[in-house]
């Protein structure tokens, strides 16, 4: 998993949502499905429930397991529920920004669960103050609850179709109401979202490793643009699909480079067997320097499936040279002055025996501000490495993104500002290589399609933004 090692060098994950409609096990199940999905948020998790028509809640800060015990289980009745863990993109960490965000008013009970970003959230917001809305969180999350409360005419189906129109963005939500639940995603699809079936239950979770969790059979996903229903006012999954966006389809290409688990089925296709890919192809286009290496390790846990790719191209042995530490959460407290230079060495250890006198390559998914993977290498060579070439799975990061992720500023991309080779030295790599744009559309079998990118939003590798972003940068509100 990638939940912990999300130091200087990586992205820190986006968000998770979950729901389950007509099961009594209903927040029990979420519950569950949360834990599955921690990795994309660790900083609070919510499950609302409604119960006799009325929501009853629970939201809080850490992980899941802190979070839901027994008893605040107990608080939680009812057939329905949906859930989220977050972690903000923008913003600050607070009670106040806990999903989902629920409310009971005169026109009935509403909660939201939402992963994306909107790039339209501070014009929304202003709008909605000026009709009277009051906003008690700094999440552009809530202006969905807002503009669902303003339109309240038609069923389920028809009040989101109006807030969709007004909404430009990234957005994977669960909307519930007293007597249902719908999934709805943005028209670019940059944001993940399935439908299973438990049973008589519907489910729907931002990965699928949520839905094998709980035992439930994998329908399909949400497609981009859909909305889809069910409630206990009719049979069955109601889905009504919104016109076309002019871009297209745009997935994000970084839920398979880093963000969502191996495990998963993330638009269409595995990422376990994608980042395989990823590192076979890196393999072709950066073999280690004049094709000799001894062994190759991962950078754990998200470069493992690129790393065992890049190996098996080679015909090089694997080795896990680095162990990372499954108890550096979240609430870890930074060392005092005197002893903060062990950094890195809390979070992963390196195994001498397996690297010493050994010329190394060393995968990774990403690379971002650079220091993390600088402390790795000095640790690999403090550890006898004779030679240290480092690999990454995707095309240099030189742009920030807009739509969900916690990317740094343009200025602080350290492949928006130096060269490969300035890179090299700055890490005090002996070699340093890229996947290319052509060979990451490859490996997710894109480069038949007429323009490979249609089908991903790669904007943070090229700086092609699906959407205009000019002013996105002042609404990143967080998700």
């Amino acid at each position: 998993m990638n939940d912990v090692f999300i130091g200087d060098d990586h992205f820190h994950d986006q968000c998770g949502v979950f729901g389950v409609f007509g099961d009594e096990e209903a927040a029990k199940l979420t519950t569950l499905g949360l834990h599955a999905l921690q990795h994309r948020g660790q900083e609070s998790a919510g499950i609302v429930t409604v119960h006799d028509g009325r929501l009853r809640t629970h939201r809080a800060m850490g992980l899941v397991g802190e979070a839901f015990t027994g008893e605040v289980l107990d608080r939680l009745p009812g057939a329905q529920a949906i859930g989220h863990v977050r972690y903000s993109t923008a913003g600050e960490s607070s009670l106040r920004n806990c999903q989902p965000f629920a409310v009971d008013y005169a026109g009935g009970c509403l909660a939201v669960a939402h992963n994306g970003n909107l790039v339209n959230a501070i014009a929304l917001t202003e709008s909605l103050e000026a009709r009277g809305s009051l906003f008690q969180s700094t999440s552009d999350s809530e202006v969905f609850l807002h503009l669902m409360a303003h339109h309240r005419e038609g069923d389920l189906l028809d009040r989101l179709a109006q807030v969709s129109a007004q909404a430009v963005g990234a957005f994977s939500v669960l909307v519930m109401t007293g007597n249902g639940i719908a999934a709805m995603r943005d028209p670019l699809g940059l944001r993940p979202l399935s439908i299973g079936r438990r049973g008589a239950a519907w489910v729907f979770s931002s990965e699928t490793c949520a839905l094998d969790l709980i035992g439930a059979e994998y329908v399909r996903d949400v497609a981009p643009g859909e909305i889809v229903a069910v409630s206990s006012d009719w049979e069955g999954l109601r889905s009504r699909r919104m016109a076309p966006g002019p871009h297209g389809v745009r997935q994000c290409v970084f839920e398979h480079v880093y963000f969502a688990r191996p495990d998963s089925v993330v638009f269409g296709r595995s990422v376990y067997a994608t980042r395989k890919a990823f590192g076979r192809i890196l393999a072709q286009e950066q073999p280690p320097p004049h094709g000799h290496a001894d062994l190759v390790i991962p950078v754990p846990d998200s470069g493992v499936g690129a790393a065992i790719g890049y190996a098996q191209e080679l015909g090089l042995p694997y080795e896990m040279g680095l162990i990372r530490s499954h108890y550096v959460g979240r609430t870890f407290i930074e060392p005092t002055q005197s002893i903060r230079h062990f950094g890195v060495k809390l979070k992963l250890a390196a195994i001498g025996a397996e690297i010493a006198g050994k010329r190394v390559v060393v995968v990774d998914d990403s690379l971002v501000r650079g220091t993390t993977s600088k402390k790795i290498i000095a640790l690999l060579r403090h550890k006898g490495a004779a030679e240290v070439h480092v690999r990454i799975s995707c095309p240099p990061t030189t742009n920030p993104c807009y739509f969900g992720i916690d990317t740094p500023t343009r200025a602080e991309l350290i492949a928006a500002n130096q060269s490969v080779e300035s890179i090299r030295q700055f890490l005090g790599a002996d070699s340093l290589g890229y996947l290319s744009a052509d060979g990451l559309h490859r490996a997710l079998e894109d480069a038949s399609a007429a323009s490979p990118d249609r089908r991903y939003c790669n904007a943070c590798f090229t700086g092609n933004y699906p959407l205009p972003v000019e002013s996105a940068g002042a609404s990143n509100r967080c998700a």
